[in-house]
């Protein structure tokens, strides 16, 4: 008796998108460290990557934050390369639109010809397009280490001490949580669906996508009724208290933002 050939199962990794942001913000090293110095130095990063304005700063702020991220936050590399897959694809084709331009005449130092227009390129604006692709992966990857090492809670309070208005606080943390509720139903409605072949064909995927949507609203409310409820229950009076815990900011930690900007500053200087 022959045994059939059979296909192994592929294994499939999970990746938990939105919500392993909030996972590697709970276990990441960083954690124990002062929210507020945290947001003081991606700041503080961000604002010397925008304004030094110059590629090898940005590449700098790119590889350092990526370290950050990947050592000090505990993030695997691809599950790091999973978060910036979205923010690089949006920014490639931004950048693009900068280094290409149409013209009716045969402008630049490359051209091809449409007939009716010139696709023109310029060394000019690939420099540019570079420098803003570059520029903005940075500040991306600086944010993506402040919400790498701080939990949503703790982000919370740091708005509360700077005065932001409780209600947006609150609106902010509350659509935070729900986002990754509602994700994690989405994806399993629509793992359901494709079980049932609901996604086979442009037709069938078009119906199952409209039955999907509706009953994720639906439930979104019912679940947004829920939760006030057990709020109520938990003695919620019209305003969310979130935990604070004390994290004194220490000499080292200081003096190592402090040497991070100087180096900055210095590269900035030394290559100009």
């Amino acid at each position: 008796m022959k045994l059939q050939n059979f296909r192994r199962p592929r294994r499939h990794r999970q990746f938990h998108g939105t919500g392993s942001m909030d996972y590697y913000a709970a276990q990441s090293e960083l954690r124990n460290w002062n929210g507020s110095y945290k947001v003081i130095a991606a700041c503080m990063v961000l604002l010397l990557c925008l304004i030094l304005n110059q590629l090898e700063i940005s590449v700098t702020v790119i590889v350092s934050m990526g370290i950050v991220n990947i050592w000090g936050n505990q993030v695997s590399f691809r599950d790091y390369a999973g978060f910036l897959k979205i923010p690089m694809a949006f920014l490639l084709l931004g950048s693009g639109v900068i280094a290409f331009g149409i013209s009716k005449y045969p402008l630049g130092d490359f051209r091809i010809s449409l007939h009716w227009r010139y696709l023109c390129i310029s060394d000019e604006g690939i420099r540019q397009a570079l420098e803003l692709f570059f520029k903005s992966m940075g500040a991306v990857s600086t944010m993506y280490f402040l919400a790498l090492s701080t939990p949503a809670g703790e982000l919370a309070g740091i708005l509360r001490k700077a005065h932001v208005p409780k209600v947006v606080v609150e609106l902010m943390h509350m659509i935070y949580r729900f986002i990754f509720i509602l994700t994690k139903v989405q994806g399993n409605m629509k793992a359901a669906a494709v079980s049932r072949l609901g996604y086979v064909d442009f037709k069938t995927s078009c119906r199952s996508f409209g039955q999907t949507g509706g009953n994720l609203f639906l439930l979104s409310l019912r679940k947004a009724n829920t939760y006030y409820d057990a709020m109520v229950s938990r003695g919620y009076e019209g305003e969310l208290v979130f935990w604070e815990e004390e994290k004194p900011v220490k000499l080292w930690q200081v003096g190592i933002l402090a040497m991070y900007a100087a180096g900055l500053v210095f590269l900035y200087f030394w290559v100009k």
